[in-house]
């Protein structure tokens, strides 16, 4: 089956930002996570998600595939001519004599000395990604908990190595210990020389005559391993901390991956964020937006005094400053800003509505005096057919 198009896949344009990828990543990989979305094909979707993302953030891989698509430029002949010549490679050929007498029929041969050395030398280890949700008050000050992740580990029955205790794992006598199968095949251009992983070890270059009954011979098992981790005040949704080297264990020797902690945070019915930033709404009485009046207002930090000014109008904003997120890098601490709503009352009694027409009789502020008066001419006009 053909591979979708990462671009597509990300749901950007091919002109896309490194911004606009990353925020469309941050979206869709919350959406299909595993441990959030149980749908059947949440998984393939949330790999397919994440493989786009890795190519498309990284400028040389992005490059590489805008030139070339899903074909790997450095395929040998043996694959039919796909993608691009890289002639400082050449994985399918003994090196650039090869090459010259394929197209040529002769040349210098490079003699063989003896096994080639196999390229499974030490790797680093698988990165791993946990998805943890947090609360709103659990974002904004931080806090240190445990979790559990599911990973490989060294097999303590045989130390790593896939043997049975009291054995050792033995050259592959397949491939000679090499980790690599060659072979030639004689065409009306000359000879091809094709090297190959060796099928019956994996490239390892090691056979294992009696596997460990623990792991299979593989030299893992599947465990779940408790980390402690902290995670810093300030963190928001989509971010991700990194712990180094609690990912799966490196390969042949290589370093350990990294674990990254992706965070989802919860809503809060009151308050809204907007990165450092707090907003929230809080309800005035037709009297205390005309008199004025002292109020209590919640915050994370506890409930503080706000002054509210007599007039003040509906949807007046008044900021508290310091009350709001601290910036996870530690730059400072964001403020929290009050947007005030005059309500209006549904239910009045008899007594409110003779005082409310008393204070409209008495001369109170209508909506024709003061700054919307010239609005209301404005209405006049129209009617009259004015200009």
């Amino acid at each position: 089956m053909a591979k979708r198009d990462y671009y597509e896949i990300l749901g950007v344009s091919k002109n896309a930002t490194k911004d606009e990828i990353k925020k469309a990543y941050r979206k869709l990989s919350k959406q299909y996570h595993p441990d959030i979305n149980k749908a059947p094909d949440a998984a393939e979707k949330f790999k397919e998600i994440k493989e786009a993302y890795e190519v498309l953030s990284d400028d040389e891989k992005r490059a590489r595939y805008d030139q070339f698509g899903h074909v790997d430029p450095n395929e040998t002949f043996g694959g039919g001519f796909q993608g691009g010549f890289d002639f400082g490679g050449f994985s399918g050929f003994g090196g650039f004599e090869d090459i010259f007498e394929t197209f040529f029929g002769a040349g210098p041969r490079r003699r063989a000395s003896g096994p080639r050395r196999r390229a499974s030398g030490p790797r680093k280890g698988a990165d791993l990604e946990y998805m943890m949700t947090l609360t709103f008050e659990e974002a904004a000050f931080g806090k240190e908990t445990e979790i559990e992740v599911p990973r490989e580990e060294e097999c303590d029955t045989c130390r790593g190595s896939g043997a049975k205790p009291g054995t050792s794992p033995q050259s592959c006598p397949h491939c000679h210990g090499s980790g690599q199968v060659t072979s030639e095949q004689a065409t009306p251009f000359g000879r091809i020389v094709n090297r190959r992983t060796c099928p019956v070890c994996a490239g390892t270059g090691r056979y294992i005559p009696e596997k460990c009954p623990t792991c299979g011979g593989t030299g893992r098992v599947k465990r779940r391993k408790k980390i402690h981790v902290k995670i810093p005040a300030g963190v928001d949704d989509g971010q991700q901390l990194r712990v180094a080297g609690q990912g799966e264990p490196g390969i042949n020797g290589g370093p350990p991956g990294d674990l990254y902690i992706v965070f989802h945070v919860e809503p809060h019915e009151f308050f809204k964020r907007d990165g450092d930033d707090i907003y929230c709404e809080v309800p005035l009485s037709f009297a205390q937006a005309a008199l004025g009046d002292e109020m209590e207002v919640p915050t994370l930090h506890g409930p503080v005094k706000l002054k509210i000014p007599a007039g003040t109008q509906t949807g007046t904003r008044f900021r508290l400053k310091g009350k709001g997120v601290p910036n996870v890098r530690g730059y400072g601490q964001g403020d929290q800003h009050v947007i005030v709503r005059v309500v209006t009352p549904t239910r009045l009694t008899e007594k409110q509505k003779q005082l409310l027409r008393e204070f409209d009789r008495l001369g109170g502020e209508t909506m024709h005096d003061g700054p919307h008066t010239r609005f209301f001419e404005k209405v006049k006009k129209a009617f009259k057919g004015e200009a």
